[in-house]
């Protein structure tokens, strides 16, 4: 049986070779990362469903030869569909929502050769900057027990940095891949909208905002997931630009001399904590001493507009989504089924018109726009990744009376990745900085519409210059057995 210290220091690329040259067996490594949920989730309540008899069936049928074959994985308990198995969006309300098929995401995952261990905990119907659901509890940080792992992909962030599996599924409609990322040291890349496929049962969730990924520990996990999943789908109505070599490839490829601009406060005046402004300055100067043009500068858009359409937008997909599960159950939500804040949206939707979501896609557009011009002056936009260090659980309980101060410290929290959302461009959280307490602090990298593997190619460089491999957090497999 693979110690827990080997299989936790070994990314996904890593095992899926060791499994290759036949030095390590997929039920070995599945029986490492089953031990590893019984060791460490009684501490973190990261995995929410064991899938040991799904794991077992999947090895007995044979896997693929895909490049990421026998490698353990865990898939958030939000949007994509397992065939037969719940889908409970940490809700009580969502409890047994069952679909009769795999999203095609998860069928090009189980090609790919992953072994699905699990599902993630998450907030409810992935409406929180923290994962603490009343349904299945809180989260914890393996940096820190009591602060929270981020959200909505906390539960995945938090198992992966703890080292029970090397990635875990995550999605993102306005931070939920980055910020978890960012709280639990790990990278976190969204992809350009259309790069992963989100169908069959939508072609756009949230408006086009919401995106399909992974976190992971290494930049080249995060390519390697992306050359499995990446591609149109059938039917798709939004698909990327071809990339311009594989991803994988690009993470290994010098990115050439770039044109950098960096931000020392988020547009509308939010200003950063001080170990998140410290950590955006020290990644300008590593950026610098790698031989690119970095300058302070950033781009403009009417962030006061974007948040006021991005709510409007958040009440109308969550009014509809509680609605069709009325509609399904014969029972209408309530505050016994449903947190607060997806009440409180609720009730805000339903006084909303069809123009007043028009007028809000309208304003995305704008916004869009004027985000976009500055990459016609620069390659990458460098940030925190959040305006704070992660809070602590409670902070951003969801379950709360005074819903209007839950988004007002939400915002605060995350003034930054909704643009990229909004634009469809992609974004990658790089763990390059810890707080004074300890704590993991990202930054973010952002590129325009379609240059994912630009990213990579400077994540890539930033890795070997600046390695975070060796940092470990107290709670995790690292610990003697």
């Amino acid at each position: 049986m693979m110690n827990f210290e080997d299989y936790a220091d070994h990314d996904a690329v890593a095992l899926a070779n060791l499994v290759r040259k036949k030095e390590v067996s997929p039920a070995e490594l599945m029986e490492t990362a089953l031990r590893a949920i019984d060791k460490l989730n009684p501490k973190l309540n990261a995995v929410v469903t064991v899938m040991e008899e799904q794991a077992n069936a999947a090895l007995q049928a044979g896997l693929p030869e895909g490049p990421l074959r026998g490698v353990p994985f865990l898939l958030k308990d939000l949007v994509v569909s397992w065939a037969g198995l719940p889908t409970n969006c940490g809700s009580r309300y969502f409890e047994d929502w069952t679909r009769p098929f795999d999203s095609e995401i998860l069928k090009r995952w189980k090609a790919g050769g992953l072994v699905v261990i699990g599902k993630t905990n998450t907030p409810e119907l992935g409406s929180s900057g923290s994962t603490e659901p009343v349904a299945s509890g809180p989260t914890h940080n393996p940096w820190n027990l009591d602060h929270t792992p981020g959200g909505s992909s906390g539960g995945s962030a938090a198992a992966v940095s703890a080292g029970i599996v090397p990635a875990a599924h995550a999605n993102d409609a306005g931070g939920s891949i980055r910020g978890p990322a960012s709280c639990c040291g790990l990278v976190g890349l969204k992809p350009t909208r259309g790069r992963n496929p989100l169908g069959p049962d939508a072609g756009e969730h949230w408006n086009g905002l919401v995106v399909e990924h992974v976190v992971t520990r290494s930049v080249r996990d995060s390519a390697a997931f992306l050359d499995v999943s990446a591609g149109p789908d059938v039917g798709d109505p939004h698909v990327a630009p071809a990339p311009d070599q594989t991803f994988s490839d690009a993470a290994k490829t010098e990115p050439g001399r770039l044109r950098i601009g960096f931000a020392r406060s988020a547009p509308g005046g939010v200003n950063f904590d001080a170990d998140c402004l410290q950590a955006v300055e020290n990644a300008a100067n590593l950026l610098a001493d790698l031989g690119h043009d970095v300058e302070e500068a950033s781009p403009e858009w009417d962030a006061v507009s974007l948040g006021e359409a991005f709510m409007v937008i958040f009440a109308a997909n969550m009014t509809w989504a509680l609605s069709a599960r009325q509609n399904q159950i014969g029972i209408a939500p309530t505050r016994e089924t449903v947190e607060n804040n997806n009440l409180w949206l609720m009730a805000r939707g339903k006084e909303l018109s069809a123009a007043d979501l028009l007028s809000a896609l309208s304003s995305l557009n704008t916004a869009s726009r004027s985000f976009a011009s500055y990459f016609l002056s620069h390659d990458i936009w460098l940030t925190p990744t959040m305006a704070t260090q992660p809070p602590e659980l409670g902070h951003l309980f969801a379950d709360v009376e005074d819903v209007p101060l839950f988004f007002e410290r939400l915002w605060r929290f995350n003034p930054l990745n909704t643009i990229y959302n909004a634009s469809g461009c992609p974004a990658i959280s790089l763990p390059l900085h810890q707080s004074r307490s300890g704590l993991p602090i990202g930054v973010m990298l952002g590129a325009s519409f379609g240059r994912d593997t630009l990213l990579l190619r400077l994540a890539g460089q930033i890795e070997q210059a600046s390695p975070w491999a060796g940092r470990k957090p107290p709670i995790g497999l690292w610990q003697t057995e």
